[in-house]
């Protein structure tokens, strides 16, 4: 690989082909992706700046993630957890496996991953412990399957969400009922595949997928006020808009600082403001995000308005 970048003049992108292309195993050699490599270097002659890119994903539909991820039960949701954190998972693998036989065990869905490249057998330096007899221990090679992985998670989110009853969760947001909230937040965050351990770009698309195609329109980090609120969802039917400002807890002792924070963000960027005229009733909820539990804290001072017709009510939403 140093030769081919050097003759590239690409010697520079030496580490970031590494981390986005390589982690295959072949008997004892470690092998990059030469799909991805020559194409990424065939960009660089072109864009000596360019990123790397999932080339991978453009070859295919990639259904069999997709597939993978409708079959999940809780098992297979924690085991996807654990890759998509970067840990490995121990399966029985059959390697004389094939697609007819995909959904008639668990250890055929992994064995497929194995099989087509999702997945490969992670190193010595990454897995030691003791492996039962006729076990791998898998990973998800680099990070542009990783990438491919979050997608799969983030649109099957997207659809399955759409199916999922959120009616009473939609009830307690407009009504700002902080109990139900609460039940029904973490209802949905336990059915979740999580990805990138717990960060906000997680918890961000997990909000925004939950208010999109069940008839609101969604806003996402768009300008608002003297700043950017992450989601804002409009209910323009009954003249409502609820405005949410997501925080990640690095800890659950952080939640209720954290929460604190969101709503004084909101109001002192006035993300509430612009909406004062066109709606009748403005929310707003800050929600700072630690892991899959979940406790709602509400503001009891209304934002300032001069505005005695308009409504408007500030909570906090710890989820941890």
């Amino acid at each position: 690989m140093d030769r081919i970048l050097e003759d590239a003049g690409a010697e520079e992108h030496s580490e970031s082909v590494k981390k986005w292309y390589d982690g295959y195993h072949f008997g004892n050699f470690d092998v990059y992706c030469p799909w991805d490599v020559m194409n990424y270097i065939l960009e660089l002659q072109h864009n000596p700046k360019a990123k790397p890119a999932s080339y991978w994903k453009n070859t295919s539909d990639n259904a069999i993630i997709r597939s993978f991820i409708d079959y999940a039960g809780s098992n297979i949701t924690k085991k996807l957890e654990t890759l998509l954190s970067g840990g490995a998972i121990i399966q029985y693998i059959d390697e004389n496996l094939t697609y007819d036989y995909l959904h008639s065990s668990e250890e055929n869905l992994w064995s497929i991953l194995y099989l087509t490249g999702y997945l490969t057998r992670a190193r010595d330096q990454n897995y030691n412990g003791e492996l039962p007899e006729g076990t791998v221990a898998l990973v998800i090679p680099n990070e542009e399957i990783r990438e491919i992985f979050e997608t799969t998670v983030k649109k099957w989110f997207a659809d399955s969400a759409k199916i999922w009853n959120r009616s009473r969760l939609f009830e307690a947001v407009w009504s700002g009922n902080a109990e139900i909230i609460t039940e029904e937040m973490a209802k949905l965050l336990r059915k979740t595949i999580s990805y990138h351990d717990y960060k906000e770009d997680f918890y961000h698309a997990f909000l925004a997928g939950i208010f999109t195609g069940a008839g609101y329109t969604v806003d996402s980090n768009k300008e608002h006020g003297e700043g950017r609120s992450d989601v804002v969802i409009y209910d323009d039917t009954n003249g409502r808009v609820a405005i949410f400002e997501a925080k990640y807890s690095k800890t659950s002792d952080r939640m209720e600082m954290d929460c604190d924070r969101a709503i004084d963000q909101i109001n002192d960027r006035m993300y509430a403001d612009e909406y004062a005229d066109e709606y009748e009733t403005v929310l707003c909820y800050g929600i700072a995000f630690y892991k899959k539990r979940c406790r709602v804290k509400k503001n009891e001072n209304n934002t300032a308005t001069d505005r005695p017709v308009q409504r408007y009510a500030c909570g906090c939403i710890c989820i941890i």
